[in-house]
């Protein structure tokens, strides 16, 4: 069977399952040469098929339309709702023995409308994201500054600028960081203790030239759990020497 629709000679010995699924008329790109059964122009880079022959856009009064190449689903969508007439642009694949879509011909004016409604939609979301990003910005500080606050009423002589490091360190959105936990989101003293031990242990220990010198994690923290335990001891005792 000859697969190649310019050349069908009746519509019934094309296989209607290789064909899309007909929403308007159906024009295509041969894959061999083939010349107007009207006008005898040619080779055609597309074509329509009447009574089984190729004929040309011209000659079916489709020349004025534009090609839109798929790919953009909202234009091509928009393009076809804008047209009065359009049309669907197959190839056939003779690998896999069926008609692809292409694209659509539509109306130029129709397309320069679809896409300025994409644009429009485009310029909608940008805005809708910058809006966005301010809320998550507010929000991020509005809770790094609550963070900084607990850990200062949990350890007063933790200085002010070092709390909050540590809020905006453990708050970090997208971190996985404890301030992004739910016991982080919740204030709780676990969490909130959990990311002052961690800044101590980074920044007032060894603990990182251990791990860099081969010793394991655990053995680590053992050898500088005392240290942290100072610093940590001197944060809150510094809180009850100035209440009494």
């Amino acid at each position: 069977m000859v697969h190649e629709p310019p050349v069908v000679p009746e519509p019934r010995t094309v296989p209607r399952a290789t064909l899309p699924s007909r929403t308007g008329l159906l024009v295509f790109q041969p894959l061999k040469r083939r010349h107007c059964a009207e006008c005898r122009r040619g080779p055609l880079p597309l074509l329509v098929l009447e009574d089984g022959v190729p004929r040309c856009l011209d000659c079916t009064d489709l020349a004025h339309l534009v090609f839109l190449p798929s790919g953009d689903t909202a234009l091509t969508r928009r393009s076809r709702e804008e047209s009065v007439l359009s049309a669907v642009v197959v190839r056939f694949n003779r690998r896999k023995s069926r008609y692809e879509r292409q694209g659509v011909l539509v109306e130029e004016a129709a397309l320069a409308r679809a896409e300025q409604r994409c644009l429009a939609d485009a310029e909608a979301r940008r805005r809708r994201r910058v809006r966005d990003a301010r809320r998550r910005s507010a929000q991020d500080a509005r809770f790094t500054q609550a963070f900084a606050a607990e850990i200062r009423r949990l350890f007063p002589g933790c200085p002010a600028d070092r709390a909050r490091a540590i809020a905006a360190h453990a708050a970090e959105r997208g971190s996985g960081r404890v301030g992004r936990s739910a016991a982080g989101r919740a204030l709780t003293e676990g969490a909130v203790t959990s990311a002052v031990v961690a800044s101590v242990r980074h920044l007032d220990t060894p603990y990182d030239r251990l791990l860099m010198s081969g010793v394991p994690r655990h053995e680590a923290r053992r050898r500088i759990a005392a240290a942290v335990e100072t610093v940590l001891r001197g944060w809150t005792e510094a809180g009850l020497g100035s209440a009494g």
